[in-house]
């Protein structure tokens, strides 16, 4: 009897495992183009529960507030020349997938004016992601954030999965099937 028991703890065990390794496997092999500097840890990490402060003088947030979807975020700045290029396809992706399962989340990090944020996004045409600041760069310090644009993708369960440094074309077809793959299940 005992046996049995462990072989059905096992057995569930493992079929748990499966749906999210698989998820990992299918988003690793769309990486085409810029998605192959996408780098996917074997083991997913711990992320920083330092607070960084929302957009609009809204108050504080930390990444522990997405847990129960996946989340791109994207640390960049209103100097940095990759992330103006970049920021629009981040905003192409949160249009196209972002929802319950995934959410594109911008957070500038160091010295940025609040009214230089809003003139960025303006003047790029981009309306529909966050301008959250890291003023003191705490939380990219936490993060291991050092040059810009860094983008790291944190799972459900809120731990960091896989990281890109550089700009991207996260307007790609193989970005979306990345994302599509991971939150397929969910989504």
């Amino acid at each position: 009897m005992k046996k049995i028991v462990i072989a059905a703890l096992y057995m569930a065990l493992t079929v748990g495992a499966i749906p999210a390794h698989a998820d990992t496997d299918a988003a690793i092999a769309a990486r085409t183009g810029d998605m192959k500097k996408l780098v996917f840890h074997g083991t997913p990490e711990a992320v920083s529960t330092v607070a960084y402060d929302l957009a609009d003088g809204a108050g504080t947030g930390t990444l522990a507030d997405y847990e129960g979807k996946h989340i791109l975020v994207n640390f960049w700045a209103t100097w940095c020349a990759p992330c103006r290029h970049e920021m629009p396809m981040l905003a192409e992706l949160q249009t196209e997938l972002g929802g319950d399962a995934f959410e594109v989340v911008t957070i500038a990090t160091g010295r940025n004016n609040p009214a230089a944020i809003v003139k960025f996004f303006d003047e790029i045409g981009v309306n529909n992601l966050p301008r959250h600041q890291d003023p003191k760069q705490k939380l990219a310090a936490q993060m291991g954030i050092f040059g810009l644009p860094i983008t790291v993708l944190i799972d459900p369960e809120g731990r960091e999965i896989a990281r890109l440094r550089g700009d991207a074309d996260w307007s790609s077809d193989s970005a979306k099937a990345v994302i599509t793959a991971l939150i397929g299940a969910e989504g």
